[in-house]
């Protein structure tokens, strides 16, 4: 009976709660690129990296154990076919501390990337596998293909080069980009043609504008940062997609806040992050004027979701109830 009791209470996160970290890391390394290129104070970037490496503690330990306390529920989630993208997060938000921890210690960081990488790697690689034996209902198609290997591979590409390994780098890169560009094609013809988005589904949208974003972080760490046409073209389409998304956003808000409108945020913060780092290339250019706007528009998207978050939390209205329909596990709260 205790151990029922336990079971029952314990806190069951979804594990597309690893969004959180992104969303945190991406503002995080928007302030480190702020501070050098402008010159704001450097603390604020490493409070927010704090936060991002405490907030990846607590939900791998946390989401770990719901694999002990409530492996049935773990394992639901693993293979249902919209939340189990979300699990190769983890890899990703790995990855992603890997490289802000990187100028404090770099064995350390060597060691999470290669723990994130291989799971990101191996993961992605399962799932793919799944995905090519067909027989898939298309309304289950959404964005969250991008994550396993299309985030991974990015992220990968971005930390490689960080790692002082720019080839693996171009590698990543490379795997990453060229999977986007054929999931895109399968979610567009869905987007278009199958019945529309349940509300809960809406918010993985905001997944839609992280590729052109990540991936231009990508390339600009993996081909030495040059402000160049194809980096151009990448914030373009980043910035189409932004525009998509707030032409979008009343039909997207018919689904209540919950945690999965962090799905929002690292595309987001990427794509700020990629304009500021290229705005002290050309002081009077286009990235110049953009990079302040879209790093002011960053931070009030973060803080904002953030705050909702934690009045969730407090409001006791954040995890979904223990005996959840599946799809409510991926909105992290009852429609």
């Amino acid at each position: 009976m205790t151990n029922r009791v336990a079971s029952a209470s314990f806190p069951r996160i979804p594990a597309s709660f690893f969004g959180i970290v992104l969303g945190l890391a991406g503002l995080a390394n928007n302030w480190r690129a702020a501070q050098v290129a402008w010159s704001l104070p450097a603390i604020v970037g490493e409070v927010l990296l704090a936060a991002t490496v405490l907030a990846w503690f607590l939900i791998c330990v946390l989401y770990g154990c719901k694999w002990i306390v409530a492996p049935s529920a773990a394992k639901e989630e693993a293979v249902h076919a919209v939340q189990c993208c979300f699990i190769g997060l983890a890899g990703v938000a790995t990855m992603l501390v890997a490289q802000g921890i990187l100028p404090y210690s770099r064995p350390a960081a060597i060691t999470l990337f290669l723990i994130g990488a291989a799971f990101t790697l191996l993961f992605g690689l399962w799932r793919t596998g799944v995905l090519w034996r067909g027989e898939r209902d298309p309304a289950a198609s959404t964005p969250v293909l991008y994550l396993p290997l299309v985030a991974g591979g990015f992220v990968m590409g971005t930390t490689l080069a960080s790692l002082g390994w720019t080839e693996w780098g171009q590698l990543a890169f490379g795997g990453g980009f060229f999977t986007w560009l054929a999931v895109e094609s399968v979610l567009l013809h869905r987007l278009y043609t199958a019945a529309t988005l349940a509300p809960p589904l809406r918010p993985t949208l905001g997944i839609q504008l992280a590729p052109p974003a990540v991936g231009a972080v990508c390339y600009l760490s993996v081909s030495g940062g040059h402000s160049d046409l194809p980096a151009h073209m990448l914030i373009g389409y980043a910035l189409l997609q932004a525009l998509l998304l707030i032409r979008m956003s009343r039909w997207i808000a018919e689904q209540p806040f919950g945690a999965s409108y962090w799905a929002f945020t690292f595309g987001a913060t990427a794509l700020a992050g990629a304009t500021i780092r290229l705005s002290s290339t050309d002081p009077h250019g286009a990235m110049a004027i953009l990079a302040p706007v879209l790093f002011v528009l960053a931070n009030l998207l973060v803080l904002g979701i953030a705050a909702g978050t934690i009045w969730l939390l407090l409001t006791k209205r954040l995890l979904p109830p223990a005996q959840a329909p599946a799809l409510t596990t991926l909105t992290g709260k009852q429609p």
